[in-house]
């Protein structure tokens, strides 16, 4: 997959992933196996060829987890400024590939835009939600998963084979998310840093303040300040924690619980394996084979929609209620859609029900799983808890997308048409998980999220009203 990364840009500019679509990819090493070694994909169709050519498509998502490591020792802003230098050696090296007839590039490529993916992915949530006011910081942090998904429809409508999908023209497309990156250098310098970085982690409380009039455009902020001072004394005396030591933590296992099943959950759902299931589906209703790439620009617009809503409405339905429906819903359309699919050669009409739950199913990830899951680990875990916390999120997304992607064939050809089987436990558990075990961090400081979690880490020692024996008579008074 190709990336566009609008990293950091707090509202105005956000990042967007450019996904290029799947018929691009055989024929760019169709072209650079033919090249460079005299034969066709076609006669090497081998098991290494394959391998080959699946490493290029998960582009770097074991690098989801550097994002943490690099806020953790470095300034946010600076991180993700100097994250670009990997996303124009990737363009360059992309871009030149063809010319070069070296697929090796492409590898390399996708090498240092994973990285770079994986360093924005994790500290631009964390940026966005610690500079933004309480009352709006759902919504301020989910603009990321918002314009992800945005991301995902215009990688889709530019890799059409009318625009940069064409034979010629995919190194241009390979090397687009340059743009980006040039356009966050020259814009990323005037942003301000994260105001509760500047105080909490460097003790400096003039460019704190100087950071939060420019944020707020307002010079009345006795309140939030008061609260991060709070915050700042809280954890005064620590240090930046590793990922080991949040599992070693007490403290923190209930909040680690609820990032490690959330973050499994995103990717253990299916909604990817439903986008691969996508063009079978759409086939099977009877759209003609050269009109589906058209269509399949439905679902990413699907999760588009959904992800603008969600954003609209999170700071007032708060991330409890779009998480449980998102997954209830899902659950349910997994259901319907295993019935469709095992019924749709003896009802006409079934492989028209089969492309609603496909919408049905993305629409239900986009409202709730796709967008908060990236922003509880900030809700959750103090200043020097949550650097480790993404970086565990990170290497959860990517393990789990990894275990999908290599073993949804093989659950396919076990379970032919329930192979949602296991998506629909997922759900169901999630759900479950949610409903029990998880609290609301609407409208609430970290303070106050930090206290909720520390009662339920320590219940069984704070917990008020246990009998304890008659007291003592001091006095036979009547």
């Amino acid at each position: 997959m190709c990336c566009w990364d609008w990293r950091h840009f707090p509202v105005w500019l956000q990042p967007v992933h450019h996904q290029c679509p799947s018929h691009i990819h055989p024929d760019v090493h169709e072209h650079h196996v033919a090249g460079a070694h005299g034969c066709s994909l076609g006669e090497q169709r081998d098991p290494a060829a394959l391998v080959l050519h699946s490493l290029c498509l998960p582009s770097g998502r074991p690098h989801w987890g550097c994002g943490g490591w690099a806020h953790g020792h470095q300034a946010g802003q600076m991180s993700l400024l100097l994250n670009n230098v990997f996303v124009i050696v990737a363009a360059a090296l992309s871009g030149f590939s063809r010319m070069a007839k070296s697929f090796e590039m492409i590898m390399l490529s996708r090498f240092f835009a994973g990285v770079n993916a994986g360093v924005s992915m994790n500290i631009q949530p964390m940026y966005l939600a610690e500079s933004a006011p309480k009352k709006l910081r759902g919504a301020v942090a989910l603009t990321s998963a918002s314009f992800t998904a945005l991301g995902l429809v215009l990688g889709q409508v530019v890799g059409l084979r009318e625009l940069l999908g064409g034979e010629e023209s995919w190194p241009f497309l390979l090397a687009s998310n340059v743009v980006p990156a040039l356009i966050q250098l020259t814009a990323l310098p005037w942003l301000p840093e994260s105001p509760r970085y500047l105080l909490i982690d460097r003790g400096d409380k003039e460019s704190c303040i100087s950071a939060l009039q420019k944020l707020r455009g307002t010079s009345d902020l006795s309140a939030e300040l008061e609260e991060m001072m709070a915050e700042q004394a809280a954890v005064k005396g620590q240090r930046a924690k590793n990922p080991w030591e949040l599992f070693q933590n007490p403290a923190l296992r209930w909040q680690l619980a609820s990032i490690v099943v959330l973050s499994s959950a995103m990717q253990l759902c299916g909604n990817d394996s439903m986008y691969s299931y996508a063009a079978y589906v759409f086939e099977e209703a009877g759209i003609p084979q050269d009109k589906i790439p058209y269509v399949v620009i439905g679902t990413g617009s699907c999760e588009l929609i959904t992800s603008v809503t969600c954003n609209m409405i999170i700071d007032c339905a708060g991330r409890r209620p779009l998480l449980l429906g998102g997954y209830i819903f899902m659950a349910g359309w997994a259901l319907v859609f295993m019935v469709a699919l095992s019924q749709q050669t003896q009802i006409s009409w079934m492989p028209y029900l089969s492309v609603a739950c496909i919408f049905a199913y993305i629409l239900s990830f986009g409202i709730g799983p796709a967008g908060v899951t990236g922003v509880l680990p900030t809700e959750v875990f103090d200043q020097m808890s949550r650097p480790a916390a993404y970086m565990i999120c990170g290497s959860l997304l990517w393990f789990n997308l990894f275990l999908v992607g290599t073993a949804f064939p093989f659950v396919v050809k076990s379970l032919a048409h329930f192979c949602y089987i296991p998506f629909l436990v997922v759900c169901v558990c999630t759900a479950l998980y949610v409903w029990f075990f998880l609290p609301e961090t609407k409208g609430k400081s970290f303070l106050e999220i930090s206290e909720e979690f520390r009662k339920r880490n320590f219940k069984t020692k704070t917990r008020a009203g246990f009998y304890k024996g008659p007291e003592e008579i001091k006095t036979t008074t009547l």
